[in-house]
């Protein structure tokens, strides 16, 4: 494998444009997913943080699809020779809220390529930022970070997990299992083989179980602040995957509120590890 990381930078300043209109049936499924109880969204209503995901999906034709489910690469996204794929995090920003019926548009660039070299071998991070924008008008900006590694190898280093914090003020455990995972990868329609094909996820890529999604869990933990605090509106949320979850057992997405305008956010594996580490600001 040769990581030519002068040829990936090409990629930087690459832009994509998709248009959409926020449909209801998405956030109906969602809602089923997430196992809420609100009621039948209705035109005009605002979208939860972090819905927009249901939208601007990556619609691929069959033969265009490589052999991790993904699109195959070297299109919009740079072709890094690492079998790895992940959502490292996100950075976004609510200008405003978006609309059930509304046209939207989502502008999407590459903002950097880098190398960095990891305890098992090269890492490479590819920036993406986005700008949604809602009837002409700037609605979220988000940075999306992606980091591609190589497939594991025996006596390969593993760091240290990181211990959760113990003070969480809210807690709700989720059972990760297929059937969660299945439907939240067609509702983004989102192909990649770790969130649903066990046999590929453990024998090609070295996994215990199947992953589940940086977003849902993100979206779990927007969930569980909506639960807590039903009335407030989020300005901005980060959130960085620390290290996976997998189906195999329960974990759990927990948080406090630190002040007016903070609240942290995390999601705890079944042993007390912090999977997730996230902040979210209100108005």
């Amino acid at each position: 494998m040769t990581l030519d990381i002068d040829h990936l930078r090409t990629w930087i300043g690459r832009t994509a444009v998709i248009d959409d209109v926020v449909t209801p049936v998405p956030l109906h499924a969602l809602t089923a997913t997430l196992d809420r109880d609100d009621p039948p969204v209705t035109p005009s209503d605002h979208l939860p943080p972090c819905w927009h995901w249901l939208y601007f999906l990556p619609i691929h034709r069959q033969s265009e699809i490589g052999p991790d489910g993904h699109p195959k690469r070297g299109g919009f996204l740079p072709p890094v020779p690492l079998p790895r794929r992940m959502w490292a995090g996100s950075q976004l920003q609510f200008k405003a809220p978006l609309r059930v019926g509304q046209a939207i548009s989502r502008s999407s660039r590459i903002a950097d390529v880098r190398v960095k070299e990891g305890r098992t071998g090269p890492l490479v991070f590819v920036n993406v930022d986005h700008e949604i924008r809602a009837d002409g008008e700037p609605a979220i900006l988000e940075r999306h970070d992606i980091v591609y590694r190589d497939n594991p190898r025996p006596g390969d280093p593993t760091p240290a997990p990181q211990a959760a914090p113990a003070d969480a003020a809210w807690s709700r455990e989720i059972v990760p299992d297929d059937v969660l995972l299945f439907r939240y990868s067609a509702l983004t329609f989102n192909g990649h083989r770790i969130h649903y094909d066990r046999k590929y996820v453990t024998e090609v890529e070295g996994y215990p179980g199947l992953i589940v999604h940086g977003p849902l869990i993100a979206t779990l933990l927007l969930d569980l602040l909506r639960r807590r605090l039903p009335d407030a509106s989020v300005k901005s949320f980060s959130f960085r995957a620390v290290q996976p979850l997998f189906d195999v057992a329960p974990f759990s997405v927990c948080g406090r509120q630190e002040d007016a305008e903070t609240v942290r956010l995390w999601a705890r594996t079944p042993d007390g590890h912090l999977a997730m580490d996230a902040t979210a600001q209100l108005y």
